[in-house]
């Protein structure tokens, strides 16, 4: 039986997804994989950080969380920052799941490579780390004999980096094409059942799927990141948001959707990446899609992608309404893929 502590850093909807998800497969995870685990340390953004060598009551931690208390009170010993709960983890594995930076990845990057030269795997849904700074942080991993797995940056849970890692060795991706931001998807959608962009934006704030802020999403910078992860990892390109041709979807009316359906085809914003001799051009736009596509009939948070490899043709996979269950459940893959 193998014992691995845990530490979570960042606790929003999915860092607390997560946490629930440890609780509900401890039983399967000691019974099929003869694994068990404690949860030494959480760090959250404004509710301070707490580090407990024994392991925190993840039921108390989160009841305590949602009646507005602090963190303070769990940890056995004082903790300043997201470095220094590192520091005094002792921790095992490193579950990095702070807010991402498009532009630099930081302090993600940072945190990542801490936990390396602590001695812990690293898994995180922060695109950032991806984007910025995959291979060097792929080279510090292998110097210290450790893993880093991202598998919740794209599409949630969806098997997307272990897919390529795992299941298709030799095989070269050409290109790909897909719906991956949720949040437009959604808006999209409710348009087209007569709601303004306005209206549709506040009801995917009120359900959690978009930020306060949503220009990351609508204008199509999520997007556009998230081609730059898949172009690194994947392609071995590495490519950074700015270098792609990134048009959002702040400029389609309503009465475009309405244009659209009456001719039989819907408005997706679409992410796309090819290869062109040495080098990969990546884009995302809103593109009309007519019903033959298999993108036509995605409906609110599904996304949706296609590879082009050279040894298999077309794959697609399609992830259907994900939420922070499906990120914290990527998360919780690259734990026992790191481990076993």
């Amino acid at each position: 039986m193998s014992h691995y502590k845990l530490a979570l850093l960042g606790f929003g909807n999915v860092g607390r997804a997560l946490a629930e998800l440890l609780l509900r497969k401890q039983d399967e995870l000691k019974s099929n994989y003869d694994i068990t685990f404690s949860v030494v340390a959480i760090g959250t953004g404004r509710r301070g950080f707490a580090v407990q060598p024994e392991g925190l009551d993840l039921s108390a931690v989160i009841e305590a969380l949602q009646n507005g208390k602090t963190l303070a009170e769990f940890s056995a010993v004082p903790v300043t920052d997201a470095f220094d709960l590192i520091r005094k983890s002792g921790a095992d594995v490193l579950f990095e799941n702070t807010p991402v930076d498009y532009e630099t990845g930081q302090p993600a990057i940072d945190h990542v490579k801490l936990a390396f030269e602590h001695g812990m795997h690293v898994s995180t849904a922060n695109k950032g780390t991806v984007v910025h700074a995959y291979h060097e942080l792929k080279s510090l991993a292998a110097q210290k004999d450790r893993q880093f797995f991202h598998e919740s940056t794209v599409m949630d849970g969806a098997p997307i980096f272990s897919l390529f890692r795992s299941a298709l060795p030799g095989a070269q991706l050409k290109s790909f094409k897909a719906v991956l931001n949720s949040t437009t998807n959604l808006i999209l959608t409710r348009m087209e059942s007569g709601e303004s962009f306005d209206e549709a934006m506040r009801y995917a704030q009120q359900i959690g799927i978009a930020e306060t802020d949503p220009s990351g999403d609508v204008d199509g910078w999520d997007a556009a990141i998230k081609i730059a992860a898949l172009v690194t990892v994947l392609m071995d390109k590495p490519l950074k948001p700015a270098e792609i041709d990134r048009t959002g979807i702040r400029a389609i009316t309503p009465k475009m959707v309405q244009d659209a359906k009456a001719q039989g085809k819907r408005y997706k914003l679409v992410c796309t990446a090819e290869r062109h001799g040495e080098t990969v051009r990546g884009k995302v736009a809103p593109e009309l899609v007519p019903v033959s596509s298999p993108m036509y009939g995605l409906e609110g948070t599904t996304s949706i992608i296609q590879f082009s490899t050279d040894v298999l043709g077309e794959l697609t996979l399609i992830e259907n309404d994900p939420g922070p269950q499906t990120t914290a459940y990527g998360l919780l893959a690259d734990f026992l893929n790191a481990v076993r």
